[in-house]
Formats: C-alpha cells, sequence, structure tokens
C-alpha cells in the first residue's frame, strides 16, 4: 500500500524536471490583482520595494492568489463564492489550467500549498448551504482533484498552512449566501468560527466567538512563526456598534480580542478587510479598512498603537520594518512606527489583498 508519504516522494519526483523559478520573473516578494484603466483585471508580481516584475492578464476579477513555493506560477482566484480558479505561468502569462470545483461546489477565494507545492488546497463552500468544503489537488498531475474534507463550519474564507507544516487554520466566516448572487441568508442565526484541522481532516481545536459577538465574520488570517493566528473580522449587525475586528489565538488557549478606542473603532465602519504581522520582528499586528480609509496597529498583546489614514486601503502584507498597503487608487505605501511613505503607484485599482511569496 503506498504511503502518504511515498505519495508525495512521487509526486516530487516526477515534477523534478528543470522549471522557470521566481528569479526568472524578477524574484517579486508579492503578487496581487488588480483592474487596469481598460476596465480589465491584471495578476501583477511586486518587489520589496513597490515596484512591477511582472503583469499577465487575468480574464476576471481576482479575490487573492497563492504562489507556488518554487516555481513560477500562481494560482489566482475568483472573487468568491466563484466558479474558476486559474493556474497562471507568470513567465508567459498563459493559463495553464483552469480549475473548475465539482457540481454544486464553489471556490471561496482563498488556497495554499502544502508538500512543498506537491498538493494544493482550495476554500469553498457547498451552494446548496454553504457547508466549508476543502478541495485537494494534484498539482504534478496538472491540478487533478483527488477529494474533500469539511472545513466544520459555514462559509470558509481564509486559511494557512501552521508552521509545524501539519495543520491549517480556516477561517470559517460563518454566512451563508445565495449561490447566485451573494446575498447574504442567516445573519441573525451565524456562528463564525476559527478551526484548526489536521492534515487528515480531524479537528485539532475550534474557537467559536461568544453569542454576543456571533455576527462578527471571521474573515482573513496572518500568521507568526510561532504559531500566533491573527484573525480580522467583519460585523454584520447594527451598523453603529464598535465591535472588536482583530482577534489573536494560539491553540488550546482563549482568544484575546483586540480594540481601538471608540473613536477609532467607529471609523472602521465594523469591516476589516485584511490583516498582516509586521515584518522583521513581527511584534505588531495591523489592518485595514477601505470603508474607513484607515490602518490600525495593535502589539502582539492586542494593545492599540494608532491609525495610519489611507482612502481605499485593503490590501496588507508584512515587510522589512513594518507593512505594505495598497489602495483602490493604485498606490502603495510602507509604513512603520505609524509613519507611512509612498513607494509607487500604478495605473490600476489594487484588489483586495496582497499575497507574500
Amino acid at each position: 500500500m503506498t504511503t502518504r508519504r511515498g505519495f508525495i516522494a512521487s509526486l516530487l519526483a516526477a515534477s523534478a524536471t528543470p522549471t522557470i523559478g521566481w528569479a526568472d520573473v524578477g524574484n517579486p516578494s508579492y503578487i496581487a490583482a488588480a483592474r487596469i484603466p481598460d476596465r480589465t483585471f491584471a495578476l501583477f508580481g511586486i518587489a520589496g520595494d513597490g515596484s512591477t516584475r511582472f503583469q499577465v492578464p487575468l480574464p476576471a476579477r481576482g479575490h487573492a492568489g497563492a504562489g507556488h513555493p518554487h516555481r513560477a506560477e500562481a494560482v489566482a482566484f475568483a472573487r468568491r463564492p466563484g466558479s474558476f480558479a486559474l493556474v497562471i505561468d507568470c513567465f508567459t502569462g498563459q493559463v495553464l489550467h483552469e480549475l473548475t470545483p465539482p457540481e454544486g461546489r464553489q471556490f471561496n477565494g482563498h488556497g495554499v500549498f502544502i508538500d512543498d507545492g506537491a498538493v494544493m488546497l482550495t476554500s469553498e463552500q457547498a451552494s446548496s448551504d454553504s457547508q466549508g468544503i476543502i478541495g485537494v489537488w494534484d498539482v504534478a498531475a496538472g491540478y487533478k482533484r483527488m477529494h474533500e474534507m469539511p472545513t466544520f463550519g459555514i462559509g470558509p474564507h481564509d486559511m494557512h498552512l501552521m508552521p509545524d507544516g501539519q495543520t491549517l487554520v480556516i477561517a470559517n466566516g460563518g454566512i451563508a449566501t445565495d449561490p447566485s448572487d451573494r446575498t447574504k441568508l442567516n445573519i441573525p442565526t451565524m456562528r463564525p468560527n476559527l478551526t484548526y484541522l489536521a492534515l487528515d481532516g480531524s479537528i485539532r481545536d475550534q474557537l467559536e466567538l461568544e453569542p454576543d459577538l456571533s455576527k462578527n465574520s471571521i474573515r482573513h488570517l496572518a500568521l507568526r512563526a510561532d504559531g500566533l493566528v491573527g484573525f480580522a473580522m467583519q460585523w454584520q449587525g447594527e451598523t453603529d456598534m464598535a465591535q472588536p475586528l482583530l482577534g489573536l489565538h494560539r491553540m488550546g488557549e482563549a482568544p484575546v480580542l483586540a480594540s481601538a478606542p471608540l473613536a477609532d473603532e467607529l471609523v472602521m465602519q465594523g469591516y476589516a478587510g485584511s490583516v498582516a504581522f509586521s515584518g522583521t520582528n513581527q511584534t505588531e499586528i495591523a489592518i485595514t479598512s477601505p470603508r474607513g480609509g484607515r490602518i490600525h496597529r495593535f502589539d502582539e498583546k492586542g494593545a492599540f498603537l494608532g491609525a495610519v489614514s489611507r482612502t481605499d486601503v485593503c490590501g496588507l502584507a508584512p515587510m522589512t520594518g513594518g507593512f505594505l498597503a495598497s489602495d483602490g487608487l493604485g498606490g502603495l505605501i510602507a509604513f512603520s512606527d505609524g509613519k507611512p511613505h509612498a513607494l509607487a503607484r500604478e495605473n490600476c485599482a489594487w484588489d483586495n489583498h496582497i499575497v507574500t511569496l
């Protein structure tokens, strides 16, 4: 009987032929999707100084992407819930594979490579009731779907591989949506959770928020090297509420919910778009709000450090000494210690996320 280790080894051996690597496309540090002036869409490779390393077309609006750990190959996911994910050769711009979920499934905007790039996992939901699913794809076999497993929640969105390489952390947003128009169907009864799964699909830990926070949808995740997870939330209740929009969690422990002062929290309009730990020492974490035009900074224990104002800011990623942020006007800014400075401006409108390679 073939063991899991033997199976992965065979995949790696099969893909051992020379390939185009990230160095061949300028060693980008990040990938991000954007709308360009002719109202089409593209995937960009971005260097640490904000300059563009490559630009390849997308057939429709993207949400987030996943970069292969070795090959200059990225998977661009449709805005969730979506019906396609494109595997793109970032050297030629060619679409290598177009992934389609099985009937009755929808992609939910995020994915992650595991097993040194031999396998890709996709965040999905059932069209009928938004039950969460992880699709498992054999990369070496041309991204052939192997099987799937449940996320143990409704409406999963972001997910990351934990530092142990054996555990997934999944943001189950809790929102059931209409499969055709994204109408939210269950706000009064939603129950978001943060779920940790072993790669065999068994639950290792699960965090559910207190009942008075049950309308705080857990959407996006940041992961620190020591296993501390940051989670960004989007409030689905009354619009004048100032609920915490950032949580910090370690497996087996109680969460820390981080709040800004009341006036600052209200400016965020109940919406955290992206979350990231700072680069270098990872002692800060930040969230963005395109609705509020704000970046909020916190320390690793959840204490508020201050705000940075930026119109339509959403994308956020770690960079040396601090953070990289993007906005809907094409701007890329770096900030550390709350002091922003512009890096570059592309003739585009950046989409929601910056993905670190």
